[in-house]
């Protein structure tokens, strides 16, 4: 069964839409740099310009919510514009968040240990399902809501999850990927990891040191081919491939040889029916932290046998968005595809010592693009690989 892709809504710091994020990426535009908030303002990070009251207004939300359910608003009802509401459609929204309402939470926690009075209902927005029901009230969804929090894996894996729903008769369409914001426990907490960089994260580079917090949010509405006949809408592209794989080698780090990466990208391959020299981009997972950006790149080796198609990490444009990277990314490997164009991979003087490959170092035009596979990977070993490819 094909799962079609007809809508795609995306709000990170390099664009408050799918044009401007667009816009953004072709001009080699990015948007991490010092940060506006107090517990951003040391520390370079790909931050959304806007207040929570500024979301609100100028993108006509309806629902109250932390900064992670606002960023996901606005991400999820541009995917969703123009869709309409369907009796005969069951129709869903999965939602990938691990900040969840921290934002709002942290704030009264750090009041309540001050000895200050807190305002104990903001505590309701923390749960990462919060966020979730938050969102689908906004676009009134009122049938199957769910959330993902697998870290950094979590909007791949919502996705995955939404196709398999369909997939099996359960859903007829559905809404899928995540949201994260800012949050000061985040920072500093991949600050006591020691892989966050002081300065502009370097993915793939030889002398990366770690990694840049973004926050932002991204989806895509899935289709079957029976919602398709109902909802008469044009698809952008197909999601045909996906895997969700689990190295468990470590807590924080992934497999030094990336073995959960190779047997998640050569699922998805499988899944799609495709040989991996029909891979035209990988949009690759690329934190810019020493351990990743290694594994990662053994595993392209062994999986494309030596010959790694065009690959970048865009996150050197956003940064990391954790749970929302895989949305967010995946709207970009539609881009990508629609317009027959690879992104760079901004900031690479080096390649890694080991390794010796060489990222997309400028932007890429005219070159067909059938194929693009988009890699997500998690604490804990969590690789999750999405394939899309063109009608």
């Amino acid at each position: 069964m094909d799962i079609f892709i007809t809508g795609y809504g995306v709000i990170s710091a390099i664009g408050k839409n799918v044009e401007e994020n667009f816009s953004s990426l072709t001009q080699e535009r990015t948007a991490i740099k010092q940060g506006l908030k107090s517990y951003t303002s040391k520390f370079k990070v790909g931050e959304i310009g806007l207040s929570n009251d500024a979301l609100k207004a100028e993108f006509d939300l309806k629902t109250d919510g932390s900064r992670t359910a606002l960023l996901g608003m606005v991400a999820a009802k541009e995917a969703f514009k123009n869709h309409s509401h369907f009796d005969t459609l069951r129709t869903g929204l999965i939602s990938g968040t691990s900040v969840g309402g921290m934002d709002i939470s942290e704030v009264e926690y750090r009041k309540q240990m001050a000895g200050e009075e807190p305002n104990f209902k903001q505590y309701f927005h923390h749960p990462s399902g919060t966020t979730s029901e938050q969102i689908a009230a906004e676009l009134g969804i009122t049938g199957f809501v769910n959330t993902i929090s697998t870290a950094c894996s979590s909007a791949a894996n919502a996705i995955m999850i939404g196709a398999r729903l369909i997939r099996s008769g359960q859903l007829d369409r559905v809404v899928v990927g995540g949201t994260d914001s800012l949050t000061q426990f985040t920072i500093f907490g991949f600050r006591s990891l020691m892989i966050f960089d002081d300065e502009w994260c370097k993915p793939f580079d030889n002398s990366r040191k770690g990694l840049n917090l973004g926050e932002g949010a991204g989806y895509i509405v899935l289709e079957s081919q029976k919602s398709l006949e109902t909802t008469g809408k044009i698809a952008l592209a197909k999601l045909t491939g996906w895997s969700n794989a689990s190295d468990a080698y470590h807590q924080t780090a992934s497999s030094p040889d990336g073995d959960g990466a190779i047997l998640s990208m050569n699922q998805a391959l499988k899944q799609a029916e495709l040989e991996p020299k029909d891979i035209n981009y990988v949009n690759a997972h690329g934190t810019a932290t020493p351990n990743n950006d290694l594994s990662e790149s053994k595993a392209f080796i062994n999986v494309f046998n030596g010959k790694v198609p065009p690959f970048s990490s865009t996150k050197s444009y956003t940064g990391h968005t954790l749970a929302a990277s895989g949305g967010i990314e995946s709207v970009f490997a539609i881009l990508s595809i629609q317009n027959n164009i690879l992104f760079p991979n901004l900031n690479h003087t080096s390649p890694i010592e080991e390794t010796g490959l060489i990222p997309i170092k400028n932007i890429q035009k005219n070159t067909e693009v059938t194929h693009v596979l988009s890699n997500s990977f998690g604490f804990g070993g969590n690789n999750s690989t999405l394939i899309f490819s063109k009608i």
